[in-house]
């Protein structure tokens, strides 16, 4: 199939930025290690890594010990014996209650570090005094953003003279989860250890922490209410010789924590899943150190191996090691944080890919050579002459080989390209085109002679000789880009072809000829009389009807020597030589005949009209298109004149009187090539139009641009913000008529809706649809 050519991407694809792209990365592999030591460091990957260890969890769930019971000031012991704070009494009859059962230690996760009524804390003081294996709160929870310094906040004297302490401070994170625990600090200079560890009866060392093994099941920690308690509803039994931790359990109490894998929970059960972990083990904790240098290791060992295949099995396998075995070690109270290995891992596996599909984007799979994207890319070539060659029967020949022999053909072709010049870097397109630099001042007319005679013997591919019909085009070298000078060397090759020549110049200066410039003003107004000069219509789709409500007149010109002159060319031509009147008036009146044609039949029908920013200086325009939409019978209301949205933005106000004049007789008016100029929403109130025209170069590139997707989407929010209609121009295929669906847009036109037609054609659908329609 043949190539086209067409901007590509920019990179660079000369031999020795291909070599690059496939060197071993280890500049890569340097700077991502940097990233992913900055990334332990500080701690970015902290979300994902609560998230993994929650999700390892769930692979090894274990009960508690059944050691240590929890009895819950909770929301209906608030409710039946007093509201918070309680009366301190009550706090010393729920000691004697639970030591009365035969308790081994009891634990007070209250603060008393306030004095209350001399009655109460004389009854709590000599309760705790005579049970004597009390053991006292020390300091309330900090939040993630204090100091870990901790302040004094011992009981009162009272209290503490016969009972034990324990720290109830830890940090919570961003969603109120505490990961770790503190072993002791030091207040006062005394030693103080953690409700876990004293729970636990373990020692640790000042200010150090440890991790929590949430794969402790919450709901396995025995738990009472103080109520149930008080009242003798929790028999003895239940907490003879167990360690008993005395909390709140309300949530208006306002010590909730999240508990990772169960949810919210009280602080009481985070001492007490602390206490569990301890009892099981003193745990390790590795930090992210190793997993860094694993996935370092693992990532430079990847980086060695030459198939994309088993560099993609090595980073995949290291992947899994880094989130299934932290699970079998976390068993064993052994953890360590993965997230900057993975991390790691990754950013080298993603840019590995990337390079290789950028390469392969690149590079034509036949020959390995570099294709025509490639080429578009190469910023030297902007200095350098360009040669394509084109093989003229290519196609043909290749539809008579086997599958296979393709390749051996297209061998033989670069073989004799690079005759004379072994090291020639050629590029390599579908369809026989074959491309190539060389220096703007080389004497290559020869050389291209040489070659073509060289193409003039046979190729011998499966055992056939086969003629190869080449013909080769030059351009020399100009300011335009890659894109436009390869297609005019193409260009060159076939007219080339098309003379019989064995190559040609193509010049950029000889685009236009002047004396044609000269006279092609004079020759447009008789084109016109002659009948060179019609009209062409392109329907517009209303989206959502999905109907054919209108089209768009556009002039064309069939020039009898010339062929087809491009409508950009004379229309842009008469505009700046001021000769536009005559071909708008033309148009006009083609239109508006066809448009009133059309509506005669029962079809609710409008014609678009191009508008030149000079018509609207012109006094007389609006009596002749009155007259004229009287003498075709046809209403207003079914013509819409399109004004680029400079010329209607940079008009002067005799200029936006005209368009009033317009919209006041109930001709539509639209702002064609919306977003190629300068409007602001307060110029778009000041213009009287009722239709904004979206330019088709954001239309296209909308499936693939995700800015242009945006303009288009926000232009229709506005328009439909000030009671306008969209239409949007440029819709090539259905993904684009997809997204405008979507988007609400109201009108599409493009080479998906239907290309630009006669007038009989353009009728005969019409028809046709409403046929399609009743039926």
């Amino acid at each position: 199939m043949r190539e086209h050519p067409r901007e590509g991407s920019k990179a660079p694809v000369s031999k020795r930025a291909r070599q690059g792209l496939e060197k071993k990365p280890w500049k890569l592999l340097l700077w991502t290690a940097l990233a992913g030591l900055i990334f332990g460091l500080i701690g970015f990957g902290e979300v994902a890594e609560d998230w993994l260890r929650m999700a390892r969890n769930g692979f090894h769930p274990h009960r508690a010990s059944g050691d240590i019971v929890l009895v819950l000031i909770d929301d209906q012991s608030l409710r039946q014996i007093s509201n918070w704070p309680w009366p301190r009494r009550q706090d010393a009859a729920l000691i004697d209650r639970v030591a009365q059962s035969g308790a081994k230690r009891i634990f007070l996760d209250i603060n008393l570090s306030f004095p209350s009524t001399h009655e109460d804390d004389t009854a709590l003081a000599e309760t705790i005094a005579r049970t004597r294996r009390v053991t006292l709160f020390a300091r309330s929870r900090v939040g993630a953003a204090e100091s870990a310094r901790h302040i004094d906040g011992r009981p009162l004297p009272i209290f503490a003279r016969n009972s034990g302490l324990a720290l109830a401070t830890f940090h919570y994170n961003y969603e109120n989860a505490v990961w770790r625990l503190p072993w002791s600090a030091s207040i006062a200079g005394q030693k103080v250890p953690s409700f876990a560890s004293a729970l636990a009866n373990s020692d640790g060392p000042v200010d150090a922490t440890f991790p929590v093994d949430y794969s402790i099941e919450v709901g396995s920690i025995p738990a009472y209410s103080a109520l149930d308690v008080l009242s003798g509803r929790v028999s003895s039994k239940q907490l003879a010789g167990k360690q008993v931790l005395i909390g709140t359990g309300s949530e208006i109490l306002n010590d909730n924590f999240f508990i990772p894998g169960y949810g919210r929970g009280f602080g009481v059960y985070v001492h007490a899943l602390g206490a569990e972990t301890l009892k099981n083990g003193r745990p390790v904790d590795l930090g992210w150190g190793i997993s860094l240098l694993f996935g370092i290791a693992a990532a430079a060992l990847a980086v060695q191996r030459k198939k994309i295949v088993e560099r993609l099995t090595v980073f995949a396998g290291a992947v899994s090691a880094l989130l299934i075995v932290p699970g079998f070690l976390e068993a064993h109270l052994i953890f360590a944080d993965v997230t900057p290995g993975i991390f790691v891992l990754l950013v080298v596996a993603s840019v590995l890919v990337w390079r290789r599909y950028r390469v392969r984007g690149l590079v034509n799979p036949l020959s390995n050579l570099p294709n025509l994207s490639a080429l578009r890319g190469n910023p030297d070539g902007r200095k350098q002459a360009l040669i394509a060659a084109r093989i003229l029967n290519y196609e043909e020949i290749v539809a008579t080989l086997t599958p296979n022999s393709e390749q051996q053909l297209v061998d033989q072709i670069i073989s004799r390209l690079r005759v004379g010049a072994p090291k020639r870097v050629l590029y390599q397109g579908d369809g026989g085109i074959f491309a190539w630099f060389e220096e703007p001042n080389a004497p290559f007319g020869n050389h291209l002679d040489a070659l073509y005679s060289l193409f003039r013997n046979p190729a011998r591919v499966g055992g056939l000789q086969l003629d190869l019909a080449i013909a080769f085009g030059v351009e020399v070298g100009s300011s335009r880009s890659l894109a436009n000078r390869l297609a005019s060397a193409l260009v060159a090759a076939e007219e080339a072809a098309h003379d019989g020549l064995k190559w040609k110049y193509h010049d950029p200066d000889s685009l236009q000829d002047a004396s044609w410039k000269l006279s092609m003003l004079s020759q447009l107004d008789s084109a016109i009389d002659r009948g060179e000069v019609w009209v062409a219509y392109q329907p517009k789709l209303d989206i959502a009807t999905k109907r054919m409500t209108g089209a768009e007149a556009l002039a064309r010109w069939t020039h009898p020597e010339k062929g087809p002159i491009a409508a950009s060319e004379f229309v842009a031509a008469a505009e700046q030589h001021n000769r536009i009147g005559k071909l708008t008036d033309f148009v006009l009146e083609k239109a508006v005949a066809a448009a009133a044609q059309i509506n005669k039949r029962g079809v609710d029908f409008e014609i678009a009209v191009n508008l030149s920013a000079r018509i609207l200086t012109d006094k007389g325009f609006t009596l002749r298109l009155s007259a004229l939409l009287a003498r075709h019978s046809l209403s207003a209301r079914h013509l819409t004149l399109e004004l680029t949205e400079t010329a209607a933005l940079a008009g002067s106000g005799e200029a936006l009187d005209m368009i009033t004049r317009l919209r006041d007789l109930g001709i539509n008016i639209a702002i064609d090539d919306y977003g190629t100029g300068l409007s602001t929403l307060e110029y778009l109130k000041k213009i009287p139009a009722n239709e904004i025209k979206i330019d088709q170069s954001f239309v296209k590139g909308m499936v693939d641009n995700r800015s242009d997707r945006l303009m288009v989407q926000s232009t229709i929010g506005l328009a439909h913000s000030l009671g306008r209609r969209v239409v949007a121009e440029g819709v090539e295929h259905r993904e684009i008529l997809d997204l405008l669906v979507e988007m609400d847009c109201d009108v599409a036109q493009g080479f998906a809706i239907g290309r630009p037609t006669s007038l009989d054609s353009l009728i005969k659908r019409i028809l046709s649809d409403r046929k399609r329609s009743a039926a």
